[in-house]
């Protein structure tokens, strides 16, 4: 793994001057042992609804780091979100209470914040990028979760941005650490165990059609406009903005994502760039826009590619799975608890030498985060990784709306003659939010 040359310390001192300071109540040392508060993260969460509460859960279970604020345009959300990490600091200490999680409406009111090293980005797909990227200008390091971009422009400028100030970047793909088998089986491609790489199939969680489009009122304790943020103005509708579970229109509305072809897809096209770090060449497919209710991203894929090498490249929905074909046998890989099978079989005894690739550097996700912040170690699931695996699902989002069969660049990272599939790898935002 690559190592940053520039200090943690150098790096947010240069990039937090003129910030403001909200230092906040830390929590005692005895607490955590021998982890002081000048050893600790101290951590800003933006976006809390049920993903961002969840990683935040997992955050506060790691002595490395400590919660110190919270963003999310929804109060209710912004608010439980600080009484979950004040009662748990509070029984950590022994105490009947604990006051020190500071709340934002706003993303920019937190990013001002020069006691904060790092934020955990959760938010609607299309904020993934703008809020990451005005993070790490602050100075802040960044975990944010999958998908990454709602465009390959976004993804491009956040790779941009990462790589000029010298972040640390992880992506929220956590079978990268908690998911050994995941891990062997990649391993078991980059040595050459199945020799020569024929073929890569990939299969991801279908989307969903649907959704309730009239226009209702903004509720009390939503900032719409701020939720709405670079993407177009709409009404607000509950299934737009307040879904439940895999309802919430944010999966499911081109202008906030691209379906689940990359909010599912994410996942399984990781394993495939992991386990096979090349992109295929060429896109074609079909798949269905649905055009009644809300929803209107991409269901019913069926993208066909082909990589620089030959090999073959499939992505179709079903279940959460990545099946790598050589011509020494296959292996079939999924996130679900040791979902791992190999023909011939013996490939699943074989131990990797020493002196070959090995993948995993720590076995907790969010862990192997606050000990790249501290240490300045690139993060097992990297951001250049991240923008290719994520360049797959827009590909084949992009040949499906087209109707036409693309081919990829992966040198200028482009697709190549053919100047109206190109410009969907653009994305317009909506003043004054801009990814400059």
């Amino acid at each position: 793994m690559k190592t940053s040359s520039l200090s943690r310390r150098q790096f947010l001192k240069s990039a937090a001057a003129g910030s403001a300071l909200c230092f906040p109540n830390l929590i005692p040392a005895r607490v955590l042992g021998a982890n002081a508060p000048s050893k600790r993260v101290a951590l800003g969460h933006i976006g809390v609804g049920g993903q961002g509460t969840g990683l935040m859960n997992n955050f506060l279970n790691l002595s490395q780091g400590q919660t110190v604020a919270v963003c999310d345009p929804i109060k209710d959300r912004r608010e439980s979100a600080a009484k979950r990490v004040e009662q748990r600091y509070a029984a950590d200490a022994d105490r009947s209470s604990y006051k020190g999680c500071r709340t934002y409406n706003d993303l920019r009111e937190m990013l001002a914040c020069a006691d904060i090293d790092a934020v955990v980005v959760a938010t609607p797909d299309h904020w993934h990028v703008p809020a990451a990227i005005a993070a790490v200008r602050a100075g802040k390091d960044v975990y944010v979760e999958k998908p990454l971009g709602i465009s390959m422009e976004h993804n491009k400028a956040m790779r941009e941005t990462i790589h000029r100030h010298g972040a640390v970047f992880q992506y929220g793909t956590q079978q990268r650490s908690q998911s050994l088998h995941c891990a062997f089986a990649c391993e078991l491609v980059r040595n050459g165990y199945i020799g020569e790489v024929k073929a890569v199939h990939v299969i991801a969680p279908n989307g969903v059609r649907g959704g309730k489009a009239e226009s209702q009122p903004v509720p009390e304790g939503i900032d719409y406009d701020l939720w709405l943020g670079p993407a177009p103005v709409t009404p607000f509708c509950t299934d737009r903005c307040l879904g439940v579970g895999s309802m919430k229109g944010v999966y499911h509305i081109y202008d906030y994502a691209i379906g689940f072809i990359a909010g599912w897809g994410a996942h399984p096209l990781d394993i495939a760039h992991w386990g096979y770090p090349h992109i295929p060449v060429e896109y074609e497919g079909t798949g269905v826009i649905p055009t009644e209710g809300l929803f209107d991203t991409v269901v019913d894929w069926d993208v066909r590619g082909r990589y620089a090498s030959g090999a073959e490249f499939t992505l179709k929905p079903g279940s959460d799975l990545t099946t790598f074909v050589g011509t020494k046998g296959r292996i079939t890989v999924g996130r679900g608890r040791q979902t791992l099978a190999a023909e011939p079989a013996s490939l699943l005894d074989v131990k990797i030498k020493p002196e070959e690739i090995h993948l995993v550097q720590e076995n907790n996700h969010y862990r192997d985060f606050l000990n790249c912040v501290l240490t300045r170690r690139t993060p097992v699931s990297n951001i250049d990784s991240a923008v290719q695996s994520d360049f797959m699902s827009h590909l084949g989002d992009i040949c499906i709306r087209t109707g036409r069969k693309i081919k990829w660049d992966p040198a200028k990272e482009t697709i190549v003659a053919d100047e109206g599939a190109a410009r969907r790898m653009h994305r317009p935002m909506r003043e004054p939010w801009n990814l400059g």
